[in-house]
Order: structure tokens, then sequence, then C-alpha cells
């Protein structure tokens, strides 16, 4: 049964990485090779942060399929920051693909930590 809870969780979490991605292009500009994927790494940031919490605050199976593995796994998404990547240092920003590659590693585990220190998860 908790695979309809990853399901929903998976239904939600895509179209809102989807409406996220296109919020953030409308702001910041057209989009691969010409600027910083700035949606991508928005999305895994904030879903980072998420599973930070979730993790932290120890919610249960059902909650953490739900919210974890199933909002947080789609609303997340390794390929298309692989594929962004990918496309910066195709288009001759070798730089951008590294600074993309440091940077959203470094938030993305910046996020999941302070995510759990704010559940209050260390020290327990």
């Amino acid at each position: 049964m908790n695979w309809l809870l990853v399901a929903f969780g998976g239904a939600v979490g895509a179209p809102l990485r989807y409406l996220t991605d296109r919020a953030v292009r409308a702001r910041h500009g057209p989009g691969l090779p010409y600027v910083f994927p700035w949606g991508t790494f928005t999305v895994n940031a904030a879903g980072s942060l998420l599973l930070g919490v979730l993790t932290g605050a120890a919610v249960s199976e059902p909650m953490f399929d739900l919210l974890g593995t199933g909002l947080c796994g789609a609303l997340t998404t390794y390929s298309t920051f692989s594929y962004e990547t990918l496309r910066l240092a195709e288009g001759g920003r070798a730089s951008l693909a590294l600074a993309n590659v440091v940077v959203s590693l470094l938030v993305g585990l910046g996020a999941v930590f302070l995510g759990v220190e704010l559940a209050g998860g260390f020290g327990r």
C-alpha cells in the first residue's frame, strides 16, 4: 500500500518541479546554455532541505514514503542536473558547468544537514 503514497507524492512533485522551473526561467532568462540552470538548482536545494527536515523529524514510514520518496524524489532531479551540466560544457561554458556541479553539491548537502538541524534531528 505504501507504493500508492509514493505514487501520489510523485504525482505532486513532478508538476511542482516543472512549474518551479518554468517560473524561474521566466524570471532569469531563456535557458541553456546562456544562463545558469537556476530552476533545477532551486528544486534540488528545496527537495534536499525538505528531505532533511523529514529525516530530522523522524516522521512515520508512510509519511516518509509520501513526502520523502514520492514528493522529494519527483521534485528533485539528478538527470536534469547532469544534462544541464553537460549542455553548459558543450556550449563552451566549462567553468559554469564546474560551478554548477560544485555549488549544487555543496548547497544540496548543506540543505539536507540544515533541514535535519531545523527539525531537531542532531543531538537527539
